[in-house]
Protein backbone atom coordinates (compact mmCIF):
# COMPACT_ATOMS: atom_id res chain seq x y z
CA UNK A 1 0.00 0.00 0.00
CA UNK A 2 1.71 3.27 -0.83
CA UNK A 3 0.96 6.21 1.92
CA UNK A 4 1.95 9.66 0.23
CA UNK A 5 3.32 12.02 2.69
CA UNK A 6 0.38 14.16 3.06
CA UNK A 7 -1.11 11.23 4.80
CA UNK A 8 -1.65 11.48 9.21
CA UNK A 9 1.12 9.60 9.73
CA UNK A 10 2.88 12.71 9.60
CA UNK A 11 0.73 14.96 11.83
CA UNK A 12 2.71 15.74 15.00
CA UNK A 13 -0.98 15.54 16.76
CA UNK A 14 -2.01 12.52 15.49
CA UNK A 15 1.83 10.91 16.69
CA UNK A 16 1.12 12.50 20.13
CA UNK A 17 -2.68 11.24 20.12
CA UNK A 18 -1.55 7.56 19.82
CA UNK A 19 1.20 8.50 22.68
CA UNK A 20 -1.81 9.41 24.81
CA UNK A 21 -3.90 6.39 23.72
CA UNK A 22 -1.06 3.64 24.70
CA UNK A 23 -0.36 5.54 28.12
CA UNK A 24 -3.57 5.91 28.74
CA UNK A 25 -4.38 1.91 28.12
CA UNK A 26 -1.40 1.08 29.88
CA UNK A 27 -2.76 3.73 33.36
CA UNK A 28 -6.16 2.14 32.91
CA UNK A 29 -4.92 -1.56 33.12
CA UNK A 30 -2.18 -1.13 35.90
CA UNK A 31 -4.33 1.22 38.22
CA UNK A 32 -8.34 0.85 37.98
CA UNK A 33 -9.33 -2.46 39.41
CA UNK A 34 -12.74 -3.60 41.09
CA UNK A 35 -12.55 -1.45 44.01
CA UNK A 36 -12.00 1.75 42.54
CA UNK A 37 -14.23 0.85 39.44
CA UNK A 38 -16.54 -1.83 39.72
CA UNK A 39 -18.34 -1.91 36.96
CA UNK A 40 -15.12 -1.23 34.92
CA UNK A 41 -17.27 1.98 33.36
CA UNK A 42 -14.33 4.60 33.75
CA UNK A 43 -11.73 2.42 32.13
CA UNK A 44 -14.20 1.56 29.01
CA UNK A 45 -14.91 5.89 29.46
CA UNK A 46 -11.38 6.22 29.17
CA UNK A 47 -10.00 3.92 26.75
CA UNK A 48 -12.96 5.06 23.94
CA UNK A 49 -11.47 8.87 24.84
CA UNK A 50 -7.96 8.16 23.92
CA UNK A 51 -8.83 6.07 20.84
CA UNK A 52 -12.18 8.81 19.58
CA UNK A 53 -8.71 11.12 19.98
CA UNK A 54 -6.41 9.25 17.47
CA UNK A 55 -9.15 8.37 15.28
CA UNK A 56 -10.77 11.63 14.44
CA UNK A 57 -7.29 13.07 13.63
CA UNK A 58 -6.67 10.28 11.24
CA UNK A 59 -9.96 10.31 9.87
CA UNK A 60 -10.41 14.19 9.34
CA UNK A 61 -6.95 14.05 7.71
CA UNK A 62 -8.29 11.69 5.13
CA UNK A 63 -10.91 13.96 4.47
CA UNK A 64 -8.70 16.50 3.63
CA UNK A 65 -8.82 16.50 -0.07
CA UNK A 66 -12.66 15.66 -0.24
CA UNK A 67 -14.33 17.98 2.64
CA UNK A 68 -12.39 20.44 4.76
CA UNK A 69 -15.23 21.28 6.46
CA UNK A 70 -15.41 17.68 7.87
CA UNK A 71 -12.02 17.94 8.13
CA UNK A 72 -12.53 20.56 10.48
CA UNK A 73 -15.55 18.98 12.55
CA UNK A 74 -13.83 15.58 13.06
CA UNK A 75 -10.50 17.29 14.20
CA UNK A 76 -12.65 19.76 16.53
CA UNK A 77 -14.41 15.86 17.96
CA UNK A 78 -10.86 14.79 18.47
CA UNK A 79 -9.98 17.98 20.68
CA UNK A 80 -13.54 17.29 22.76
CA UNK A 81 -12.44 13.88 23.42
CA UNK A 82 -8.49 15.01 24.67
CA UNK A 83 -10.82 17.40 27.02
CA UNK A 84 -12.75 14.75 28.24
CA UNK A 85 -9.98 12.58 28.90
CA UNK A 86 -8.27 15.50 30.43
CA UNK A 87 -10.91 15.90 32.83
CA UNK A 88 -10.94 11.87 33.80
CA UNK A 89 -6.92 12.09 35.28
CA UNK A 90 -7.99 15.43 37.43
CA UNK A 91 -10.74 13.79 38.35
CA UNK A 92 -8.27 11.04 39.71
CA UNK A 93 -6.10 13.91 41.28
CA UNK A 94 -8.47 14.95 42.78
CA UNK A 95 -9.70 11.95 44.69
CA UNK A 96 -6.87 11.37 45.99
CA UNK A 97 -6.46 14.65 47.35
CA UNK A 98 -3.84 15.47 44.72
CA UNK A 99 -3.48 18.82 42.59
CA UNK A 100 -2.91 18.58 39.21
CA UNK A 101 1.19 19.85 38.90
CA UNK A 102 1.95 23.29 38.40
CA UNK A 103 3.10 24.72 35.20
CA UNK A 104 6.07 25.92 37.17
CA UNK A 105 6.82 22.87 38.82
CA UNK A 106 10.21 20.91 37.87
CA UNK A 107 8.47 18.07 36.60
CA UNK A 108 5.80 19.86 34.46
CA UNK A 109 8.83 21.90 32.64
CA UNK A 110 10.56 18.74 31.97
CA UNK A 111 7.49 17.08 30.06
CA UNK A 112 6.86 20.38 28.41
CA UNK A 113 10.82 20.61 27.51
CA UNK A 114 10.59 17.05 25.80
CA UNK A 115 9.53 17.87 21.72
CA UNK A 116 8.96 15.58 19.56
CA UNK A 117 11.11 13.71 16.71
CA UNK A 118 10.28 14.40 13.16
CA UNK A 119 8.98 11.71 11.53
CA UNK A 120 11.22 10.25 8.87
CA UNK A 121 10.00 7.67 6.80
CA UNK A 122 10.88 5.78 3.83
CA UNK A 123 8.85 3.21 2.10
CA UNK A 124 7.69 1.19 4.51
CA UNK A 125 5.48 4.16 6.20
CA UNK A 126 3.28 1.47 8.64
CA UNK A 127 6.17 -0.32 10.50
CA UNK A 128 8.28 3.35 10.64
CA UNK A 129 5.60 5.13 12.15
CA UNK A 130 4.89 2.50 14.85
CA UNK A 131 8.34 2.12 15.30
CA UNK A 132 8.43 6.33 15.52
CA UNK A 133 5.45 6.57 17.95
CA UNK A 134 6.76 3.63 20.15
CA UNK A 135 9.97 5.84 20.67
CA UNK A 136 8.76 9.38 20.92
CA UNK A 137 6.34 7.54 24.14
CA UNK A 138 9.49 5.71 25.71
CA UNK A 139 10.71 9.60 25.77
CA UNK A 140 8.34 9.97 28.70
CA UNK A 141 9.02 6.64 30.59
CA UNK A 142 10.72 8.42 33.40
CA UNK A 143 6.86 9.65 34.21
CA UNK A 144 4.66 7.01 32.69
CA UNK A 145 6.36 3.79 34.32
CA UNK A 146 5.98 5.60 37.56
CA UNK A 147 4.80 3.14 40.54
CA UNK A 148 2.77 6.29 41.50
CA UNK A 149 -0.43 6.65 40.21
CA UNK A 150 -0.33 10.49 40.44
CA UNK A 151 2.37 11.01 38.80
CA UNK A 152 1.81 8.70 35.42
CA UNK A 153 -1.83 11.13 35.67
CA UNK A 154 -0.53 13.92 36.03
CA UNK A 155 2.50 13.42 33.14
CA UNK A 156 -0.59 12.75 30.80
CA UNK A 157 -2.87 15.37 31.90
CA UNK A 158 0.00 17.08 30.62
CA UNK A 159 0.39 15.61 27.74
CA UNK A 160 -3.45 16.03 27.15
CA UNK A 161 -3.26 19.75 27.40
CA UNK A 162 -0.20 19.79 25.22
CA UNK A 163 -1.94 18.17 22.41
CA UNK A 164 -5.53 20.03 22.96
CA UNK A 165 -3.34 23.39 21.88
CA UNK A 166 -1.67 21.90 19.26
CA UNK A 167 -5.15 20.60 17.77
CA UNK A 168 -6.27 24.20 18.18
CA UNK A 169 -3.96 25.58 15.97
CA UNK A 170 -4.34 23.01 13.30
CA UNK A 171 -7.82 23.67 13.45
CA UNK A 172 -6.97 27.77 13.08
CA UNK A 173 -4.71 26.51 9.56
CA UNK A 174 -7.75 24.60 8.49
CA UNK A 175 -10.46 27.08 8.71
CA UNK A 176 -8.07 29.35 6.65
CA UNK A 177 -7.60 26.99 3.92
CA UNK A 178 -10.80 26.05 4.47
CA UNK A 179 -11.78 30.20 3.58
CA UNK A 180 -9.22 30.41 0.73
CA UNK A 181 -9.66 27.30 -0.83
CA UNK A 182 -12.82 25.32 0.12
CA UNK A 183 -12.07 21.35 -0.50
CA UNK A 184 -13.53 19.33 -3.25
CA UNK A 185 -17.43 18.72 -1.79
CA UNK A 186 -17.96 22.65 -1.14
CA UNK A 187 -16.70 23.29 -4.93
CA UNK A 188 -19.21 20.50 -6.26
CA UNK A 189 -21.78 21.91 -3.89
CA UNK A 190 -21.02 25.59 -5.22
CA UNK A 191 -20.99 24.21 -9.23
CA UNK A 192 -24.09 22.48 -8.70
CA UNK A 193 -26.16 25.53 -7.29
CA UNK A 194 -24.97 27.94 -9.89
CA UNK A 195 -26.20 25.05 -12.79
CA UNK A 196 -29.18 25.19 -10.98
CA UNK A 197 -29.27 28.76 -11.17
CA UNK A 198 -28.65 28.89 -14.42
CA UNK A 199 -30.92 26.67 -15.58
CA UNK A 200 -33.56 28.83 -13.54
CA UNK A 201 -32.55 32.05 -15.20
CA UNK A 202 -33.00 29.89 -18.76
CA UNK A 203 -36.16 28.59 -17.53
CA UNK A 204 -37.92 31.56 -16.50
CA UNK A 205 -38.00 31.09 -13.04
CA UNK A 206 -39.26 33.74 -10.81
CA UNK A 207 -37.64 36.43 -8.53
CA UNK A 208 -37.40 35.90 -4.76
CA UNK A 209 -39.93 37.98 -3.33
CA UNK A 210 -36.84 38.48 -0.25
CA UNK A 211 -34.10 40.03 -2.05
CA UNK A 212 -34.87 39.89 -6.18
CA UNK A 213 -31.99 36.68 -6.92
CA UNK A 214 -33.58 33.85 -9.19
CA UNK A 215 -35.17 31.12 -7.71
CA UNK A 216 -34.37 27.42 -7.71
CA UNK A 217 -36.57 24.24 -7.26
CA UNK A 218 -36.43 22.43 -4.30
CA UNK A 219 -37.98 19.67 -3.08
CA UNK A 220 -39.56 19.77 1.38
CA UNK A 221 -37.86 17.10 3.44
CA UNK A 222 -40.16 17.28 6.17
CA UNK A 223 -43.48 18.69 7.50
CA UNK A 224 -46.38 19.12 6.40
CA UNK A 225 -45.23 19.40 2.60
CA UNK A 226 -42.35 16.86 2.60
CA UNK A 227 -41.98 15.63 -0.59
CA UNK A 228 -43.62 18.08 -2.50
CA UNK A 229 -41.25 20.84 -4.63
CA UNK A 230 -41.42 24.57 -3.79
CA UNK A 231 -39.40 27.78 -5.33
CA UNK A 232 -36.39 28.19 -3.18
CA UNK A 233 -34.18 31.68 -3.37
CA UNK A 234 -30.62 30.53 -4.86
CA UNK A 235 -28.74 32.37 -2.63
CA UNK A 236 -30.15 29.86 0.35
CA UNK A 237 -29.18 30.03 3.19
CA UNK A 238 -28.47 33.54 3.49
CA UNK A 239 -31.83 34.40 2.30
CA UNK A 240 -35.04 31.80 3.27
CA UNK A 241 -36.98 33.60 0.46
CA UNK A 242 -39.53 30.90 -0.86
CA UNK A 243 -42.51 30.91 -3.39
CA UNK A 244 -45.09 28.06 -3.21
CA UNK A 245 -44.86 26.03 -7.08
CA UNK A 246 -47.98 26.04 -8.82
Amino acid sequence: MKITKIGYFWLDTWVMANVIQLATQDFCTRFLHHANDPCGRLYDQMTQAARSASANIAEGNSRHSTSKETEMKLTDVARASLSELANDYINWLLRHEHAPWSRYSADYKAVADIQLDKPCYQDDVLYQSSIHILKQKHRFDSWLLADDSLVVANCILALCNRLIMMLSRQIEKQLTAFREEGGFTEALTTERLAYRTEQSKQNEAPACPVCGKPMIKRVAKKGMNAGREFWSCSSYPQCHGTRSLK
